[in-house]
């Protein structure tokens, strides 16, 4: 019998402070409705984020991989002949960007992420893929891209394309840069 008033005791307990939390939402200017309708937007401009963000992903990865510029072996030092192809990958960043603003959508960034393959040390390649993605960075700014719109990331060889890459074809492949959006 004790132990069923106790219940009781705290049920209410219970049931008393839920109460008090919501009617404090509802004194302090909190409206339930405003607030779940925020929620359902919220919601719905993230699942078009997300689905922008993948269509125009794929268009990047696809533009990124035709003016891929090369790196001299071993180092953050690009290859001769890569103006134009910067050029060109800045003119696609340029207007996705202005596409996207004329549709509405903001709070994004430009993301180059380098990558190597799994040859040598795992740290020292992801530290000379961050070096890379920010040579990269740099010439797409010199290009006209805006500094404040991308960043750059280092992988290393955590995202490999081709698995294993274990002829100088599959480690080349690896050895890349990609630009994706991200909101």
């Amino acid at each position: 019998m004790r132990n069923m008033s106790l219940a009781v005791l705290l049920l209410s307990m219970v049931s008393t402070v839920a109460y008090a939390g919501l009617a404090d939402s509802l004194k302090g200017g909190g409206d339930l409705k405003a607030l779940a309708e925020s929620k359902t937007k919220e919601a719905a401009k993230s699942k078009a984020n997300k689905e922008i963000a993948a269509k125009v992903n794929k268009k990047l990865l696809a533009e990124g991989r035709k003016y891929q510029c090369s790196f001299k072996s071993g180092t953050d030092e690009l290859e001769k002949g890569c103006g134009t192809k910067s050029r060109k990958l800045a003119n696609q960043i340029i207007e996705v960007k202005k596409t996207l603003q004329s549709q509405g959508y903001s709070g994004f960034k430009f993301v180059v992420s380098g990558h190597t393959d799994s040859s040598g040390d795992a740290a020292k390649n992801k530290d000379l893929s961050a070096r890379r993605a920010q040579v990269m960075v740099k010439e797409l700014v010199a290009q006209g891209v805006d500094a404040n719109d991308i960043e750059a990331v280092g992988m290393g060889s955590e995202k490999m394309l081709v698995k294993p890459d274990n002829t100088p074809a599959k480690k080349a492949r690896n050895r890349r840069y990609e630009v994706q959006i991200s909101f």
